[in-house]
């Protein structure tokens, strides 16, 4: 039997993390916008990753995609999130919009390897279109914009000043009338720009309006909570991946064996190799699920058009179920790495807490309650989770 070849993308993302760990704890205690990581990954080509090859792409799966995102996860859960979100965003074309739209935005990033940011958070009605025969003129403001500072090409939203109608377009951040806002400091996830943007009579073209956002003429249509979750889902498991890798060169380098263990060495005390072997475990029983929920998010990506609502379904219970295992493993997992790398562990030199800070961050976002409320529903009711903003 052959040794497996592992994929160049998977390689170049492996490397790409390796030097964001470098100087990963340091930009956290910062933050602002990782722009020399940004263009890393910009020179690296992985931003077409997903893109058709007819479009100029590497006509990629989500799971590829997803497998990145826990690669960068494991030494920094802000680029992995940056990195993500630019694909949720740039593939709002494809699912809301014309096939021309689709073609224009996905040739466009392929070529000059844009990264997207988003600036579209559904639930704020806080920007306010006004629609004219030359396009729609924009005013206000949102938060919550992940990825928006240092971004080539903005998803923005906005209602309708007479309908109260929701839209979604795309336009170049460098939009004149768009104030990108460095606002956001949170306690994790300190580098993902998710502060406020701001829009002065922002001009929205009609070429760059999407024309059925969310909920339209097809199911397909209805997928980007699906395509979130499982972003945050991989987020949570590299997240804890990471965390298990440095408590573990940590307490076979560093750690002290407590003084009445009777051993030399904190990693042959038996507590601490059975808490290791119970961490492992957990990380791997979440793993499983979550890539059982990637495989079944290529399937209904390429069912594009022919998503039936039953498929549909399935998958977003498949999904939901994948975030919540995910993220209540990593929140347990980079809680405990403390419990074998001991007190000096706590040091701030060290960012250990990092982790924690990063998937607690996350969870707080989408809450685990409500996606377990559709998770229940399906199997107790055979109710399948209506399609939303995040379900």
């Amino acid at each position: 039997m052959g040794v497996a070849i592992e994929p160049i993308y998977l390689t170049v993302a492996a490397e790409l993390a390796e030097r964001f760990r470098e100087d990963a704890v340091q930009r956290d205690k910062e933050g602002g916008t990782p722009k020399i990581q940004r263009d890393w990954i910009r020179e690296s080509g992985l931003l077409k990753l997903l893109i058709p090859e007819e479009y100029g792409g590497d006509g990629g799966r989500w799971s590829d995609v997803l497998k990145v995102v826990r690669e960068f996860s494991r030494s920094d859960a802000a680029l992995a999130h940056l990195y993500g979100y630019h694909f949720l965003c740039m593939v709002a074309p494809h699912l809301a919009g014309t096939e021309e739209q689709k073609r224009y935005f996905y040739e466009l990033t392929a070529r000059h390897h844009y990264f997207w940011g988003n600036s579209s958070n559904p639930l704020e009605k806080s920007i306010i279109g006004k629609h004219t025969t030359r396009g729609v003129v924009v005013n206000g403001s949102k938060s919550f914009s992940s990825g928006s500072p240092d971004s080539d090409l903005l998803a923005i939203s906005w209602n309708d000043e007479e309908t109260g109608e929701y839209y979604e377009g795309i336009i170049p951040t460098s939009r004149e009338g768009v104030r990108i806002v460095d606002d956001w400091d949170n306690m994790g996830q300190r580098q993902t720009g998710s502060g406020t943007v701001v829009f002065a009579n922002v001009w929205v073209k009609p070429n760059e309006i999407l024309e059925r956002p969310y909920s339209g003429q097809t199911v397909f249509s209805t997928i980007i909570p699906l395509l979130s979750q499982s972003i945050l889902a991989s987020i949570f498991i590299g997240s804890a991946a990471g965390a298990l890798e440095e408590a573990r060169a940590y307490t076979k380098t560093h750690a002290k064996p407590w003084y009445t263990s009777g051993v030399e060495q904190a990693s042959a005390e038996p507590s601490t190799i059975a808490r290791y072997g119970d961490l492992w475990t957990d990380y791997q029983s979440a793993l499983s699920l979550v890539e059982k929920a990637d495989r079944e998010l290529d399937y209904i990506w390429s069912k594009d058009i022919d998503l039936t609502e039953k498929e549909r379904g399935e998958c977003a219970v498949l999904i939901a179920a994948a975030n919540v295992k995910a993220g209540k493993t990593a929140l347990d997992i980079t809680n405990r790495i403390f419990e074998v790398m001991g007190a000096r562990a706590t040091s701030s030199k060290y960012g250990f807490d990092r982790f924690w800070r990063n998937v607690r961050t996350h969870t707080l976002h989408n809450p685990t309650e409500f996606k377990l409320r559709s998770v229940g529903n399906w199997y107790l009711n055979g109710v399948s989770p209506l399609p939303g903003f995040y379900s």
